[in-house]
């Protein structure tokens, strides 16, 4: 199996946990970098994740590749019925090409929080064989604002976050997740820390140290890999 990942920041790859999660599969990941803006025929894929970034859904004239690849999605990936994960910034594209709005969240949400399933979200194979609390790896200012349309399914949500994670009712291969645990492991939290600090000391309002950051992390470390190892092999049988 082949899964293309359309990465939107340079220093924001694949994490190491989607990496060794794709090894344990057999899983093949073609990274397409997006402000490079060449889309291949994504019917030459099993499926898609959309990573997050620096950008905001709404950025097309700061980063003007968002344009071309918004297009790309519903008018080729969409219509091809492809299955698709987005994370973060790939959440946001995918709600935003369902119709949904996408706007500045009510707090913003930095390193280990407690994500809690739905009832949607216990019934839905992408999360088979989760617990109904589970810790997450938050990044992120904006958000995915309710309401959503009525084909939506919120699969969890957060005391920081109202939607986590949702999928579309008649295509249950179309998910989008908030966080990043793709990404939780330290030497990661180090290098997104290190290249996206302007950002959290503009939306951060209690200063944290990468040392306090990686204690955080550190202590649900083992259920970040568990969990994202989880949801990417729940994914990886949609997209049989």
């Amino acid at each position: 199996m082949e899964l293309a990942v359309i990465q939107h920041s340079p220093w924001e790859g694949p994490g190491r946990y989607l990496r060794q999660a794709a090894l344990e599969r057999g899983v093949s990941l073609t990274l397409i970098r997006a402000w490079e803006r060449k889309f291949p025929d994504p019917r030459a894929f099993s499926g898609f994740i959309f990573l997050g970034g620096s950008a905001g859904v709404h950025e097309e004239k700061r980063y003007p590749f968002l344009q071309m690849e918004k297009e790309y999605l519903k008018k080729r990936i969409l219509e091809t019925d492809q299955p698709c994960l987005g994370i973060c910034l790939g959440h946001h594209l995918l709600a935003e090409a369902f119709g949904a709005r996408v706007g500045p969240n009510f707090c913003s949400s930095i390193g280990a929080c407690e994500t809690l399933l739905t009832e949607a979200g216990r019934n839905h194979p992408v999360f088979s064989g989760f617990t109904r609390r589970f810790p997450t790896f938050k990044w992120h200012g904006q958000a995915v604002i309710p309401p959503l349309p009525n084909y939506f399914e919120i699969l969890a949500t957060s005391k920081e976050c109202q939607v986590e994670a949702f999928s579309i009712a008649a295509r249950p291969y179309v998910i989008g997740i908030q966080f990043d645990n793709h990404a939780a492991h330290p030497d990661d939290v180090r290098r997104w820390y290190a290249r996206d600090k302007i950002w959290l000391d503009s939306v951060y309002p209690l200063h944290i140290s990468i040392e306090e950051l990686i204690e955080k992390i550190r202590k649900v470390n083992s259920l970040f890999l568990h969990d994202f190892s989880l949801l990417f092999s729940n994914f990886v049988e949609l997209c049989h």
